[in-house]
């Protein structure tokens, strides 16, 4: 857990929003970390299960500022049942938040396939491949994709999912987000926001564990406590800090606080479905491993699915 400091970003003027020249200049220090076609697309096309479908919902091109033209891939229930409950998961969001892709990998290989004999399917593992590669919350335009879910989306990741989502899947039942809460927060994207928009820089604790951020409209705080139970049988949930919060937020039970999701423009605000969380998983606890916070992340899906199953009137 990282320990308050005072953090002075390297581009900008202290007080004053980023131009053009900022923009390009924090663009300019962006470097390719890792493959998204290796790491993501191989993967995809190599254990694609037979009750699967891939769709290519779109390209994200950023050609005109040098870089690269990505495939968006999702996964989609061959078999889709207007009788079935509907089931949308996303995951990278925010590239940097690896076990949000690799959670939805894992579970897109082991676990689609008996689910898609029960629920309609559709998987976005990696919603924003650039981020993803240069392991960044932003897009090269320095916008944050989870904060432009809404209509005429300025970030394009946002964009091509809400076109994606409306054209095969305009009933949801159930929306799980995958999203990771780690220490370059505090140390790299807090103050680079700060910096962007020429505010001081609220740094906050980064909480140590997994936790859930539930939809203020849509609390479901018997559906959000199932979660949690199943997911600490994998990774220990995160405690309040003394003043009852995480990242600032009231809890509203044991690892779970409740944000304003379609005002926020977040992701998990994009749909209608009655059962909505957002899983943000811990990858820098010393007590946690990369395969257990991938693992938290599936088992999240699947105590979701069970959950919205249970409660699913089979049809006559």
């Amino acid at each position: 857990m990282s320990a308050p400091h005072r953090t002075i970003y390297p581009i900008g003027r202290s007080g004053q929003a980023w131009g053009a020249a900022e923009k390009a200049a924090w663009l300019a220090r962006q470097q390719r970390q890792r493959c998204y076609a290796d790491l993501v697309l191989k993967p995809l096309r190599q254990t694609l299960p037979a009750a699967a479908e891939l769709i290519e919902y779109g390209r994200l091109d950023y050609c005109a500022l040098g870089l690269a033209s990505y495939p968006l891939l999702a996964v989609k229930s061959r078999v889709w049942l207007p009788e079935r409950p509907t089931v949308l998961i996303t995951g990278g969001v925010h590239g940097y938040e690896t076990s949000g892709v690799l959670g939805a990998l894992q579970f897109i290989a082991h676990d689609f396939a008996r689910y898609a004999e029960h629920v309609n399917l559709l998987v976005l593992p990696c919603i924003s491949p650039w981020g993803f590669e240069t392991i960044n919350r932003w897009n090269p335009l320095t916008l944050d994709p989870n904060r432009h879910f809404y209509a005429d989306s300025p970030a394009q990741e946002a964009a091509a999912v809400l076109a994606c989502v409306a054209a095969h899947a305009p009933q949801v039942a159930l929306h799980i987000d995958l999203h990771e809460t780690t220490d370059t927060d505090n140390s790299e994207f807090g103050p680079a926001k700060a910096a962007r928009d020429g505010v001081a820089f609220d740094w906050h604790a980064i909480p140590d564990g997994f936790y859930l951020v539930g939809d203020n409209e849509r609390p479901a705080p018997e559906f959000q406590r199932a979660l949690i139970a199943a997911v600490s049988q994998v990774t220990h949930i995160a405690l309040p800090d003394a003043q009852g919060c995480l990242i600032g937020e009231p809890l509203q039970q044991h690892g779970v606080i409740n944000y304003a999701k379609r005002e926020l423009g977040l992701c998990g605000g994009m749909t209608a479905a009655a059962l909505v969380t957002t899983t943000e998983v811990y990858p820098d606890s010393p007590s946690a491993t990369p395969a257990q916070c991938n693992a938290a992340q599936v088992a999240t899906l699947t105590a979701g699915i069970d959950y919205l199953l249970a409660r699913h009137a089979p049809p006559a």
